[in-house]
């Protein structure tokens, strides 16, 4: 007797096109998202509707946003195994926004806490996209009724937004949103900034404080010999007292598979000097090969525009599916 195959649950991920992923982004999730396809089904959205809370430059805006599809196909995502679109190019986002905002409360947003973080970065552009984002980053999640988000401890207030007003309407209306539950990486490091170790690195700071996937190896070999260690002079991981070392090592570690112990017992009576070396020269060996097919990408514009066109399709389907559906529960009348 023939079996049923085992229904994949679904992962759904976002990411802005706003500025260069950094080495940060790929240890702690890009990298892993290759090893996910053939077990989860998986879709990657370039999230730009999201970059609009902040003014944007239209064509940096564009230029960025074909750059990450082609940064997304250079880490090995396979487009007849993954769907990969713009966020933009399926208007349900924004419709299921204006519905599932009529079932949220202003109080709920005003205690978001990345509103207050952003507001303060941004105080003569206090929009109300900015109030109002979570709203639509729950539309992305529950349009696809992903099982699974992939969300790192800043994000966590957002996932759980996000299943309150999925509840609040199943609640009313009947089972119309799947509840998603955080998905946590068992492979991940979170990588700290080069110049303040005990904060993330991030492609907002300052240059210096972060490697772009897309750097040229002199760049890179540059920002680790400028990079914060201590003024003791053993290696050793210690994050609490040697925040700068430690991190390197977490580095180099995350990039080599080499246990931390097995590090530190090799570069013993080694300098700091001869870290920040070993870890650059192990960055520049891992993105490499990246940066090689993001190039052969980005020169082939006709099979970037189809991996969109066809990622938008088939998102689209999905979506329409649970806006509808949605729709229809609420009480509107059917097209």
């Amino acid at each position: 007797m023939e079996q049923t195959p085992v229904k994949k649950q679904r992962i759904l991920s976002g990411i802005q096109p706003t500025g260069t992923p950094t080495l940060g982004n790929y240890i702690g999730a890009m990298r892993n998202w290759k090893l996910l396809e053939d077990e989860y089904d998986c879709l990657y959205m370039i999230a730009d509707l999201h970059t609009i809370t902040v003014r944007q430059e239209p064509a940096k805006l564009r230029a960025q946003s074909m750059q990450l599809l082609a940064l997304l196909l250079a880490i090995g995502l396979d487009p007849e195994k993954n769907v990969l679109f713009f966020q933009s190019h399926v208007p349900q986002h924004a419709q299921m926004s204006w519905v599932l905002n009529c079932f949220t409360y202003m109080g709920e947003m005003s205690r978001m806490t990345q509103f207050k973080d952003k507001s303060a970065k941004h105080a003569d552009n206090i929009n109300c996209g900015l109030f109002t984002y979570p709203v639509l980053m729950a539309s992305d999640i529950l349009l696809y009724q992903a099982n699974l988000v992939p969300v790192g401890q800043d994000q966590t207030q957002h996932l759980e937004i996000c299943r309150d007003i999925a509840a609040r309407v199943n609640g009313l209306y009947g089972n119309v949103f799947t509840i998603p539950e955080g998905y946590y990486s068992k492979v991940g490091t979170r990588v700290r900034s080069l110049q303040d170790p005990k904060r993330k690195m991030s492609k907002s700071d300052p240059e210096d404080c972060f490697i772009s996937i897309l750097d040229t190896p002199d760049a890179i070999r540059r920002k680790y010999r400028r990079a914060v260690t201590d003024s003791e002079a053993e290696i050793r991981y210690d994050p609490e007292n040697k925040p700068g070392v430690s991190n390197l090592l977490s580095i180099l570690s995350a990039l080599t598979a080499e246990p931390i112990d097995a590090l530190t017992a090799s570069m013993a009576g080694k300098g700091y000097g001869d870290l920040k070396s070993t870890v650059a020269e192990a960055t520049v060996e891992t993105l490499a090969p990246i940066q090689a097919r993001f190039a052969q990408y980005m020169n082939d514009k006709a099979y970037l525009e189809s991996v969109y066109r066809r990622g938008a399709e088939q998102a689209g389907r999905l979506a329409e599916r649970t806006l509808q559906k949605c729709m229809k529960k609420i009480g509107f009348v059917a097209r």
